[in-house]
């Protein structure tokens, strides 16, 4: 090898070393979105002629908007929602009981802030789990933690983790969110030990956190789930000190839905066949 090329490699090595170490740095500082735009931007400042401080800002600042990106994802997973809805999607001119200022009002999320609770009342099929998935992500996008589960399978989980001693771990957890969304209450009659376990979740979040609650029953019956009257009214306290209610009754939002699809997917009638 003569020097010449030598020289020729070792500047080339010489050269690329800025980029390799930056590389390095910028993922020990986990910063993906500026390893992956700052030779674009710099391309892209350079015929723009913008200066380095100019530069160094655009960087910072999609790196800033992916991580919030990141983050909210993250907590739309740890939320577990079954399905991702958005208040955008709710038809509220389907429903005119439910007061759609009230709602996109609780969007911004303040009730969280000073832990109010929600009770979203009203029949089977009016869009109770829609609004509380809406809510639900409208907190996540804020920056919030979120939990959601059916009454059902919360019950469920807390007798589950009661029996193998994980009971206190799980009600810590419950407690940790910010907002703690239970959907369906009344659907299923509960246990005895069910129903006290779960009056332990609204009891431990009473003024600590916001707690959201769908049910399909008036408050008048829900002591056919809870099956005592004392504990009924003890929850209700609790529920319904600092709360925002939505009134949720009318038609049936998906049989009116599926109506429509299946209205829509009929074909035209044929012509009659001309003699």
């Amino acid at each position: 090898m003569t020097d010449t090329t030598l020289n020729a490699e070792l500047d080339t090595q010489l050269a690329d070393t800025p980029q390799i170490l930056l590389a390095h740095h910028l993922k020990a500082l986990k910063l993906p979105t500026f390893l992956r735009e700052y030779d674009k931007q710099a391309q892209l400042c350079a015929a723009e002629g913008v200066d380095h401080p100019r530069y160094l800002m655009r960087l910072a600042e999609l790196e800033m908007i992916d991580r919030e990106r990141r983050m909210v994802e993250r907590r739309i997973k740890a939320a577990k929602f079954p399905t991702i809805k958005s208040l955008d999607s709710f038809d509220f001119l389907a429903l005119p009981s439910l007061n759609k200022m009230a709602v996109l009002e609780l969007a911004r999320c303040d009730y969280i802030e000073r832990r109010e609770n929600i009770i979203a009342v009203g029949n089977s099929g009016t869009g109770k789990s829609h609004i509380a998935l809406g809510l639900g992500l409208a907190a996540c996008q804020k920056g919030l933690s979120v939990g959601f589960i059916t009454a059902a399978a919360l019950v469920h989980s807390l007798i589950e983790a009661s029996d193998e001693k994980r009971l206190l771990r799980l009600q810590r957890q419950l407690a940790g969110y910010k907002l703690l969304i239970i959907d369906e209450l009344g659907y299923v009659p509960l246990s005895t030990s069910g129903a006290e376990l779960l009056f332990e979740v609204f009891s431990q979040r009473y003024e600590r956190g916001s707690t959201m609650v769908t049910s399909n029953l008036p408050f008048d019956e829900w002591t056919s789930v809870f099956g005592s009257e004392r504990l009924t009214g003890a929850l209700l306290d609790r529920l319904t000190h600092h709360v925002h209610i939505l009134e949720m009754n009318g038609d049936s939002y998906r049989l009116a839905d599926s109506k429509r699809r299946s209205h829509k997917a009929k074909p035209p009638p044929a012509e009659p066949a001309k003699k």
